[in-house]
């Protein structure tokens, strides 16, 4: 999910109560929340699309939700500390517990992945242990009723506690509201999926993609063996995955190595100028360009013709 969410689960975590088990309770919940996408920083030595290799993997899997935690709790005590030393620390603030701060701190870690895993981009739970990755298709990457009931409801709690009112009680509604909505959505992905029995591209690859806006909406894709159709009849240009020797490709290529890795429906579209794009169903839009695609060398494919056939909705 996108850090806007991330960052208002910690807020509304700490709303809920957990804010007043220690000082600086929220800091620890907030970044703790959004601590996994430290990961970003891959674009500063990756090139291209080198980087959907690497992100929601190390930083997302069990050892990172021990170690990152850990790290932060020590930076805010330290910082706490300093402050004091300084004069500088704030006299409202609450006594610092460095107990508190790590468990809060693993608190918000943990809602991290919890998230990430409920669209369709995915993420490697178990890594380093497992680079399997992990599908909810639940919700889309932004989910604007989201942040309008979580960001509602943290401005409204904020607004009780200022005023000397009940201020846990919006946040703790707000997040029970939120499971019920995932939990809505993830019902909706579960009934639209084993709805769909035929494709003019089979269905060993069944995917109900939440869409944006709409929370009641899915994109269907299905197909394999990149051939895939979107929705019950928009075929996408592509050949047959087995009809091109895209291991030779993978073994020296660090770019189609990274993307045949993280891809869940692989697909290879000709091109009227005679390339090849290594392209995924999921993200297959052409008004975003080739974001998420990277060219396959020339006769990687022997034999196939380079032209779009069939062509988007054929």
């Amino acid at each position: 999910m996108d850090n806007l969410t991330h960052s208002l689960v910690g807020a509304l975590i700490g709303q809920a109560g957990l804010k007043r088990k220690t000082g600086l309770a929220m800091p620890a919940l907030i970044i703790g929340a959004n601590l996994p996408d430290v990961d970003a920083a891959c674009f500063f030595w990756l090139d291209g699309v080198e980087h959907l290799g690497f992100r929601r993997g190390i930083t997302h899997g069990p050892p990172a939700m021990l170690l990152l935690p850990l790290m932060l709790a020590g930076l805010l005590y330290g910082f706490d500390r300093w402050q004091a030393k300084r004069g500088k620390r704030p006299e409202a603030r609450l006594p610092v517990s460095f107990k508190w701060l790590y468990a809060l701190a693993l608190l918000g870690c943990l809602t991290h992945p919890a998230l990430d895993w409920l669209n369709v981009y995915g993420i490697r739970l178990l890594e380093p242990f497992s680079s399997r990755w992990f599908y909810g298709d639940t919700l889309f990457i932004i989910d604007i009723w989201l942040w309008l009931l979580m960001g509602f409801a943290t401005w409204f709690s904020l607004r009780r506690q200022k005023r000397g009112g009940e201020w846990r009680r919006p946040a703790r509604a707000a997040l029970a509201a939120a499971l019920a909505y995932i939990g809505l959505n993830a019902v909706i992905t579960a009934a639209d999926e084993n709805a769909l029995d035929a494709s003019p591209t089979g269905t060993a690859t069944v995917i109900a993609s939440p869409v944006p806006f709409n929370p009641l909406a899915r994109e269907m894709i299905s197909g394999g063996n990149g051939l895939y159709t979107l929705g019950e009849d928009t075929t996408l240009p592509g050949v047959p995955l087995d009809r091109c020797d895209l291991a030779a490709v993978r073994a020296g290529d660090s770019a189609v190595d990274a993307f045949l890795f993280w891809a869940r429906t692989p697909l290879i579209e000709p091109r009227e100028d005679g390339s090849l794009w290594l392209r995924d169903a999921r993200f297959y839009d052409p008004r975003v360009g080739d974001r998420f695609s990277v060219e396959l060398p020339a006769g990687v494919c022997p034999g196939v013709q380079t032209e779009p056939t069939p062509a988007p909705g054929g």
